[in-house]
């Protein structure tokens, strides 16, 4: 990866507002499906007539009305409950008070093209960009009302999430939760470089269903997504180089057994090892959040020799499965959200895949036509 080719995107400006729209669904027995990706497959202008084509065949399902949607979903014992709206994107932040969204981590300008032109050709949005926030307690008490309600939709996907949606479509309900929402912020929890793609088409295409982007917003005080670290393997490098790089670069180690290190992994330290050696490395700074950073600014530049790749992995036990002569493991502990907030704040940038926000919904479940509204794409 070319660390170097990582960019800021831009910044959306408040009123932070989710707007109605009508939204298409995935019929049950296709969400978790893997087949279902065909529908989404290239040629991507082809998709908006494929999802017409499993419409008249039952495999999706159109909205008749233009709604805000809390989606609930449920897995391994945890249930995230969050908003999901058309976000408005058309206007830009002068200042750091003035962002309505903020970005955690830099993006690819590469890849946010890459998006922007497959979005454009699909004309629709084929899946929510996750955001969280700490919502304000009417929203909260509106939500609860919302949720005692019979779900309009409710069911068990093939991933084994439990789905329930409910739509929102009074009036007064909706200028609430606006009303609510216009002078808050949200952090990007999954989707940067989709953000960026929403930002680059309405650029391109302002005053249409452009000006949009779909968007799920969760509140981190209600139901929190988990937030888990995001650990490395450095290929092409040994764990002598890394070790020595992690000293030169102003930490202290201290090598030991498996289990010992395992167990010392904690939010001011983090985990090298090849499986067969271990040791346990504390950054000169100690602080949580800056662990990835200094792995990313410091150590990595250090060494004698740069890897040949750098592989990213949720889980610690994926990470060491690939841990080998010559393939180092970087364990890292889980950074703390409030860390990340206060960081963002303050207009920083965290790393590239510095955090790891769970469960993300399953695909499908809900989706944003642009050809559905009035001012479809120019």
């Amino acid at each position: 990866m070319d660390f170097a080719a990582v960019i800021t995107p831009p910044y959306v400006a408040k009123p932070l507002r989710l707007e109605p729209f009508r939204a298409l669904l995935l019929a049950p027995s296709r969400v978790g499906d893997p087949a279902s990706a065909r529908a989404f497959a290239r040629p991507y202008r082809a998709v908006a007539a494929r999802l017409l084509e499993w419409e008249s065949a039952g495999r999706v399902t159109r909205t008749t009305d233009p709604a805000l949607f809390v989606h609930e979903y449920t897995v391994g014992g945890l249930t995230i409950r969050g908003l999901v709206g058309a976000l408005a994107i058309d206007r830009r932040a002068t200042s750091l008070d003035d962002r309505a969204v903020w970005p955690h981590e830099g993006i690819h300008p590469a890849q946010v093209d890459e998006l922007a032109s497959r979005m454009f050709e699909m004309g629709m949005n084929p899946a929510p960009i996750l955001l969280v926030h700490e919502g304000p307690a009417d929203v909260r008490a509106l939500l609860r009302i919302v949720t005692a309600r019979i779900p309009d939709v409710e069911y068990l996907d093939r991933n084994e999430q439990k789905q329930r949606i409910w739509a929102i479509t009074d009036p007064a309900e909706i200028a609430t939760i606006n009303r609510s929402l216009q002078d808050g912020a949200a952090l990007i929890a999954d989707g940067h470089h989709r953000y960026a793609a929403y930002l680059q088409l309405q650029e391109a295409h302002p005053g249409t269903a452009w000006d949009r982007g779909l968007a799920m917003l969760v509140d981190q005080t209600d139901t929190p997504l988990f937030l888990g670290a995001i650990h490395r393997t450095l290929a092409g490098v040994s764990f002598a180089d890394v070790t020595a790089a992690a000293i030169k670069a102003g930490g202290t180690v201290h090598p030991g057994g498996r289990d010992e290190a395992l167990a010392d992994l904690a939010p001011d330290t983090l985990v090298l090892t090849d499986s067969a050696q271990w040791t346990v490395v504390t950054p000169p700074s100690g602080a949580g959040i800056e662990l990835v950073e200094w792995l990313q600014t410091a150590l990595i530049p250090t060494l004698a020799e740069h890897p040949s790749s750098i592989a990213f992995h949720h889980t610690a036990e994926d990470a060491l499965s690939r841990a080998k002569h010559r393939t180092v493991a970087v364990l890292l502990p889980a950074p703390d959200f409030g860390a990340v907030r206060d960081l963002v704040n303050r207009g920083g940038l965290l790393p590239e895949k510095a955090t790891s926000f769970q469960p993300k919904p399953s695909l499908g479940v809900l989706m944003r036509s642009v050809l559905d509204e009035p001012s479809g794409p120019s």
